[in-house]
């Protein structure tokens, strides 16, 4: 872990003082792919109870193992792409370079927050994810960017201004029993919790999940997100969507897992699950009457993280495990959507769908590859996020709140109506003569692409193939924090 830390650190320092623009993308590419490697070698040796080191300051277990396998995924990923993305946009000098060390210290602070087991350094390690997440958004040239740079620190501010008092009354609780000072883990705070107060811990877990659950972008506190995962460069969107979100969850499932050995754990399973359905039926209304390609991209992210939700609410092996393995599909997917959205507003010059035409006609393995990630968001087969939602369902039917799964099956319906409605607006309407000559002025490089196609092809496979190796990886995930 600190060879990963010093890699990374390294290159947003490289990045900033570097003399051409080039220097900073190898930086980037070079340290993600180091970070890649490390984070398997890690997945691979890692106990099923964990590692704390560092005077307990850090833990290395399985679930913080995982979020990181998922947020090295996209970064490599996004660097890749960003290669080509941010060059046909002819930026200055300058500004690749501080978007390259702001985008590597984006990197960096994630890779710190899963490992953090004092909750108090959690919470420090989600905040400095918002501040540098919102000056990358907020470096697109244009207004509407600088706006939604302020209103997600804003939002998301109030929110983790919640997530910390419900973090102060966790450890308030713990001090009847352990006395006026005792160290500040999640070990601790299981440790106390079957004999703290129960309605003192869940008014606290309620706090933490709307706290945390404002960074995931769960419904009603889903308001930042579709803004700032829209207005950001694409490189950036993909890491908020398939980076951000899951270092967030995975506060609010490691407080779960505390609340679970407590008499009133299933009402705070309950509570996730109802943020869970809601946040899936809000996308879905407003996935059907979308105009920006980047804005139907972000409100999938709302649908994805509101599943994943669900899986975590229902427990047991079957709702954890299918929750895991979503994690890993949505982010490999959703990085596909963003980069093939991305593609196609330089290449039309247009955010809106009604100004994008006839994409596979102009670019044929871009094109065949979006709609491929295209069919694969919305949870159809044979891809892998219909393997994981499939799995969360059928969870959901072995516990108390069997009704969120119909929820989630009529939301699905409706989600990929709405979406693959779009598309073939997109795909198949008949495009306008400027259109036509907008397109065929352009040109795709090949990193605009190949991250597009590598991460449709593993969608595929893990859609069709379920390792055996991961199977067991998360069933060790789920004894810890599966409940049931």
């Amino acid at each position: 872990m600190t060879i990963m830390i010093v890699v990374t650190a390294l290159a947003s320092v490289v990045s900033l003082g570097a003399p051409q623009a080039w220097v900073a993308e190898w930086a980037n590419v070079t340290a993600s792919v180091i970070d890649l490697v490390l984070i398997l070698w890690v997945l691979v040796l890692v106990p099923s109870h964990g590692i704390v080191g560092a005077d307990s300051f850090l833990i290395i277990d399985p679930f913080g193992v995982w979020v990181l396998v998922c947020l090295g995924v996209v970064y490599l990923a996004a660097t890749v792409y960003a290669r080509g993305y941010l060059r046909g946009q002819n930026r200055s000098t300058r500004s690749l370079r501080h978007f390259y060390a702001l985008f590597a210290c984006f990197a960096l602070v994630m890779i710190l927050t899963p490992i953090q087991n004092n909750p108090g350094l959690y919470w420090i390690a989600i905040d400095l994810t918002t501040l540098v997440s919102a000056l990358l958004v907020g470096l697109e040239p244009h207004r509407r960017a600088t706006e939604a740079a302020w209103k997600y620190l804003v939002l998301v501010a109030v929110g983790l201004s919640l997530a910390l008092i419900g973090t102060v009354l966790f450890y308030f609780a713990g001090t009847f029993i352990s006395g006026q000072s005792y160290p500040m883990t999640w070990q601790s705070f299981a440790k106390i919790a079957p004999r703290a107060d129960p309605s003192l811990l869940l008014v606290a877990f309620l706090l933490v999940l709307v706290g945390y659950g404002t960074k995931v972008g769960l419904a009603p506190m889903h308001t930042w997100l579709p803004d700032a995962h829209s207005e950001g460069p694409t490189p950036v969107s993909a890491m908020l969507s398939g980076g951000l979100l899951n270092c967030a969850m995975l506060g609010i499932v490691r407080y779960l897992g505390i609340m679970r050995t407590t008499i009133v754990g299933n009402y705070a399973n309950t509570a996730l699950v109802v943020l869970g359905a809601a946040s899936v039926v809000v996308a879905a209304l407003f996935i059907t009457r979308q105009r920006s390609i980047k804005r139907l991209a972000a409100y999938s992210s709302i649908e994805h993280m509101g599943i994943i939700a669900l899986g975590f609410g229902f427990g047991g092996v079957l709702g954890t495990v299918g929750a895991l393995y979503q994690m890993l599909n949505h982010s490999l997917t959703k990085s596909a959507v963003f980069f093939g959205a991305g593609n196609s507003i330089e290449a039309f010059g247009s955010r809106q769908i009604a100004g994008i035409r006839r994409v596979a006609d102009f670019f044929p393995v871009m094109g065949a590859t979006w709609l491929a990630a295209a069919v694969a968001i919305t949870g159809a087969p044979p891809f892998g996020l219909f393997l994981s939602e499939l799995t969360i369902a059928r969870g959901g039917l072995l516990g108390p709140n069997a009704w969120a799964v119909g929820v989630m099956g009529v939301a699905l319906i409706v989600i990929f109506v709405g979406f693959m409605g779009h598309f073939r607006r997109m795909y198949f309407t008949r495009a306008r003569r400027s259109q036509v000559e907008q397109a065929r002025r352009e040109s795709l490089p090949i990193t605009s692409v190949a991250p597009m196609v590598v991460a449709v092809t593993a969608v595929l496979v893990l859609g069709v193939w379920w390792p055996h190796p991961l199977w067991v990886f998360f069933t060790q995930v789920a004894s810890a924090v599966g409940g049931r």
